[in-house]
């Protein structure tokens, strides 16, 4: 019987066979009276056998498709037919069992037909679904070269500007001196924006170890003070000490950096980020970091994960899900609160280890 019903199921084809010889061994025996001679030669047993003999022809429809129930049914009835050619009952009982057995194949062809209308269904599905991923691969792919190409060309417009005034004979050297380092923050600019695009597309696996969570959130903290003193806005931080995780200290880096970044960008002259680090009870430590800005609309809230999305005129859109697919490799997970006008809220709890004073 050649198998017409992958996937389903967990027993092998050799198990299936073996279960299906048993039960026609089982219906055969009862036939012939092997099985039953205990019993007498009671007419409600012989009957009883009928419809048994269904048992292993509908097993076998399920499990290999039409063609396995016809084979079944077929088997069945060979193995009977000596019973009834060489039996003596009359020709009402002959008939019945001439009957009988036409039902057999017909259980089969029926209960075939419904399992393999049921498969090629499913294959349908399977395939509607693989279209759809295939399409939300390309749709991705869209996205990705046309995020790349909107951060990309800005810097590029301002490298050719500044380019032009360079080579212009006519600059004067102030002019020169500025648009020397404007060419340089743009061409970090466009190096900023493609390990970005990198780092989401081809993320590095993650080297977990142990880490004094508590002491590795300071440093982050430091890098982003002079960037938050520049626009007016303060960093208070509250960082329980001793807070051991399994962890990549350059992944975890990253994350803290993107969220403040994030905050900083939402803040206004005058406002403070909040940096909090908590043990939980559960056995997780919770990392928030707090905003005064804007807020977000509950309409983007439910999309503020999605790559690409943004609702400034500058980012890429990449770094709260950078953020979250790097606490997600370390057994965690993020969370974003905000109301407009209130600010925002970024929460990652992450699994957390016994303390160990020294880490």
């Amino acid at each position: 019987m050649a198998a017409s019903s992958e996937g389903r199921g967990t027993l092998t084809n050799r198990s299936r066979l073996v279960i299906l010889l048993a039960a026609t061994l089982v219906t055969v025996g009862i036939h012939y009276g092997w099985l039953l001679r205990p019993f007498g030669d009671a007419h409600w047993l012989h009957a009883i056998h009928g419809r048994f003999c269904y048992i292993p022809i509908v097993i076998a429809a399920a499990w290999f498709g039409i063609r396995g129930g016809l084979m079944q049914a077929a088997v069945i009835s060979a193995l009977v037919l000596p019973y009834i050619l060489g039996s003596s009952q009359g020709t009402h009982d002959l008939a019945a069992e001439w009957v009988e057995i036409f039902f057999y194949f017909a259980i089969a062809i029926l209960v075939g037909l419904l399992v393999e209308r049921e498969l090629v269904s499913r294959r349908r599905e399977q395939d509607a679904q693989l279209q759809v991923e295939r399409s939300q691969r390309l749709s991705l792919a869209g996205q990705i070269a046309a995020g790349v190409a909107h951060e990309i060309k800005n810097p590029l417009a301002s490298i050719k500007g500044a380019a032009d005034i360079l080579t212009d004979e006519c600059s004067s050297p102030g002019d020169r001196a500025e648009f020397a380092q404007l060419l340089q923050d743009e061409i970090r600019r466009i190096d900023g924006t493609v390990k970005d695009f990198l780092e989401f597309a081809r993320p590095r696996e993650a080297t977990l170890e142990t880490m004094n969570l508590s002491r590795a959130l300071k440093i982050p903290i430091r890098q982003m003070e002079a960037q938050a003193r520049e626009k007016g806005v303060v960093i208070e931080s509250h960082i329980e000490p001793d807070l051991a995780v399994l962890g990549d200290s350059g992944k975890l880096h990253q994350l803290v950096l993107n969220l403040i970044l994030n905050a900083l960008q939402a803040s206004t002259a005058g406002s403070a980020i909040h940096v909090s680090l908590t043990g939980r009870d559960a056995g997780s430590v919770r990392l928030e970091v707090s905003d005064r800005g804007a807020g977000v609309a509950p309409e983007h809230l439910e999309h503020i994960f999605e790559p690409f999305f943004t609702t400034r005129t500058s980012g890429t859109g990449l770094g709260l899900p950078i953020a979250k697919e790097i606490a997600e490799r370390h057994s965690g997970r993020m969370e974003v609160k905000s109301r407009p006008g209130e600010g925002t809220s970024v929460i990652v709890e992450l699994p957390r280890l016994e303390r160990r004073h020294g880490q």
